[in-house]
């Protein structure tokens, strides 16, 4: 028993095929190793990366003969498994750094704060901007949507296991925010509720520190002594995002199959169009801050493509943090405040556009009227409903359901069925404006508070190599 069982369920090798893309994988990577080697910038290493991971997994699912159901092939499910330890065990080590990184950055910025700073005016400005460009998203989402007919005449067969998920009353959720136990906040990687604990640290330092200094003084210099530790980490974890991404775009591909997006190809082309819409107004919003939108695009380029192969807002943050703030030119404060409240509210992809395409869809199939009270009641719920999503893959349904629920259609959820099951192809695009969402708002928001270097925006484009 013992024997048989080796290799089928604990190393999970039975194909001489797992064996051969596992070698590949690993081929792949000496290959990203050599653009290393010569000096390639790294923003440029991970689109190389990014091709050779789409190629790769193209590759795998037509050796397997682009089977319907990959989930049905047992070496795939082998490559699947060895290829999420390089892929995902990328992300487990990213998700390490996120909670010391957020609660150490928000302390260290507020007790760095200076006299004329205001953290009100920066949550407002952060908090104000997230919710305007979701609104917007929704509105995009709406309006493709409907020029694009999705749903209509459509019989998408509802899955059994598909069930609305439990709706949470919006003054639990507030109320869930507050760290009532900072310990367990952390553990749980509410990221809203370490921001509120950090921000009451760091308020009490600052306001202790004008009578108490010398006292205060050794709690200020290990703040700053485990900044600059966790950021040399985040450093180190970072140089093998190249590495990660071939794994995790390969894997995305192996694990879902190229012939599952055939049956909801016009949802998915929905999406990405809306995708590309909302990313021009992203851009039309930095050009209207004075700032180049092209040299805002190659800043950008390394959390986006991270974001677009990881489909992890939350995982993404430190290399969004550190794109911010050393090649957007935003102060490091802004740049961490602006981004951690990205990265769990406001989501232009999950909870603005998704959504509301969700919506459309599915009142379409239906056969409900879309009124204007309708779509006023759709775009104001999925504005405050932007306000809990936690920036991980696969929350985007909990958004879907609640603004489901929230405009009366809740029943017809297991429509989405056939959509739901191709959900991480669309997780790509929705994370990637996601991140995009909460770096437009930072470089806007030190922008407007005077915490952004130009000359660092401007240089970053033909800057360092990694």
């Amino acid at each position: 028993m013992g024997e048989s069982s080796f290799f089928p369920q604990f190393l999970m090798i039975t194909d001489i095929k797992t064996i051969i893309f596992i070698a590949v994988l690993i081929g792949t990577f000496f290959i990203v190793k050599q653009f290393e080697k010569k000096k390639v910038k790294f923003s440029t290493r991970t689109i190389y990366a990014t091709i050779i991971g789409l190629i790769l997994g193209v590759i795998i699912q037509l050796v397997a003969g682009l089977p319907e159901d990959p989930a049905g092939v047992t070496w795939l499910q082998e490559v699947t498994k060895w290829y999420g330890l390089f892929g995902s065990g990328f992300m487990d080590l990213l998700k390490m750094l996120v909670v010391p990184m957020v609660f150490v950055s928000i302390l260290r910025v507020i007790i760095n704060m200076g006299e004329g700073d205001d953290l009100g005016r920066l949550t407002f400005k952060s908090l104000g901007m997230l919710l305007m460009t979701t609104a917007l998203a929704a509105i995009v989402g709406i309006v493709v949507g409907n020029v694009m007919k999705l749903g209509v005449g459509t019989d998408v067969v509802a899955t059994a296991d598909t069930e609305l998920r439990e709706i949470t009353p919006l003054v639990d959720t507030l109320r869930g925010l507050l760290p009532s136990n900072p310990v367990a906040s952390m553990a749980d990687g509410n990221i809203v509720a370490i921001i509120i604990f950090a921000t009451f640290l760091g308020l009490a330092v600052k306001r202790l520190s004008k009578k108490y200094l010398d006292i205060i003084k050794p709690f200020i210099d290990l703040v700053e002594a485990f900044y600059k530790i966790i950021v040399s980490v985040a450093m180190t974890v970072i140089k093998f995002m190249p590495y990660a991404v071939v794994a995790l775009l390969a894997n995305t591909i192996t694990a879902r199959g190229l012939a599952s997006m055939i049956s909801v190809v016009q949802f998915v082309v929905a999406l990405y169009i809306s995708v590309a819409i909302m990313f021009i107004v992203h851009l039309v919003i930095i050009a209207i801050n004075g700032l180049n939108p092209i040299t805002y695009i190659k800043n950008a380029a390394e959390p986006l493509l991270l974001a677009f192969t990881s489909r992890s807002s939350l995982g993404t943050l430190p290399v969004t943090i550190e794109a911010l703030t050393d090649k957007q030119g935003v102060e490091e404060g802004v740049a961490s405040f602006t981004a951690s409240l990205g990265a769990n509210m406001g989501m232009n992809g999950c909870a603005g556009i998704y959504p509301a395409l969700m919506a459309v869809t599915i009142a379409n199939m239906a056969n409900i009227e879309m009124n204007a009270s309708f779509y006023a009641m759709l775009l104001v719920v999925i504005t405050i409903s932007s306000l809990g999503i936690a920036g991980l893959p696969g929350t985007a349904t909990m958004a879907v359901s609640v603004v489901l629920s929230g405009v009366g259609i809740g029943s017809y959820f297991p429509l989405a069925g056939g959509i739901l099951a191709i959900d991480p192809i669309l997780d790509m695009g929705r994370t990637m404006l996601n991140v995009n969402g909460a770096t437009t708002t930072a470089v806007t928001v030190g922008k407007s508070l005077k915490k952004l270097d130009k000359e660092v925006f401007n240089g970053a484009s033909v800057s360092e190599n990694k």
